[in-house]
């Protein structure tokens, strides 16, 4: 895909969960000064896209998300999406927010809420990989794929479809080869917090 296509490009944060393993609470847990998902939500704001739709439940995350875009002075570039039935996982979460996409969207990246390190850097390089509708692109490193995902926009009916707890794990699975691995040298799309000692290891890595 050309650099111009890029412009087509939106970006999904999934901010649903509960948060059980953490006890509740863990999106609004503080890192840095600022509620954890903002750190994930500014990352995506920071992407080569045209808007960030943060898929939430809670009004607080929702508050949360808000404060966050409009300190960065990108109020006009977040778009909530409420997931009326968050219990039932990830895939509700997503449904909803690729619902909400555009319909000329080419792309889409799924940010996870919980994952506050991701470099800026990884979502620019993943969108210059990007080289048709068709792919899946993931960040890889040390050998080991992480996040956030981009999607093409062929696969935007697959994640409407999707069901369960397990996100688009299936999809990423079934790729074959229109899934590309793209190499780079940022940790950070690994480390995702699920517990409390996840988070105390985030912000002893800082």
């Amino acid at each position: 895909m050309t650099q111009s296509d890029t412009k087509g490009l939106d970006a999904i944060v999934l901010a649903a969960g509960r948060g059980v393993r953490f006890g509740g609470g863990k999106l609004l847990a503080m890192l840095d000064g600022a509620p954890l998902v903002a750190h994930a939500l500014r990352t995506a704001l920071l992407s080569p896209v045209r808007r960030v739709f943060v898929a939430v439940a809670d009004p607080a995350v929702r508050a949360a998300a808000e404060a966050t875009a409009q300190r960065l002075k990108a109020s006009a570039r977040l778009v909530v999406v409420t997931v009326e039935n968050a219990e039932e996982g990830m895939a509700a979460s997503l449904r909803a927010a690729v619902a909400a996409l555009p319909d000329d969207t080419t792309g889409v990246f799924v940010f996870l809420g919980d994952m506050p390190a991701v470099d800026p850097a990884t979502p620019a390089r993943l969108a210059e990989a990007l080289e048709s509708e068709h792919q899946i692109v993931a960040p890889l490193y040390l050998g080991r794929r992480g996040h956030p995902v981009l999607f093409g926009a062929t696969w935007l009916p697959a994640l409407r479809a999707l069901s369960g707890d397990e996100g688009a794990r299936a999809l990423l699975e079934s790729a074959g080869a229109r899934l590309a691995r793209i190499p780079v040298q940022d940790p950070g799309i690994h480390l995702d917090v699920d517990r409390p000692e996840d988070l105390a290891r985030a912000i002893e890595g800082r």
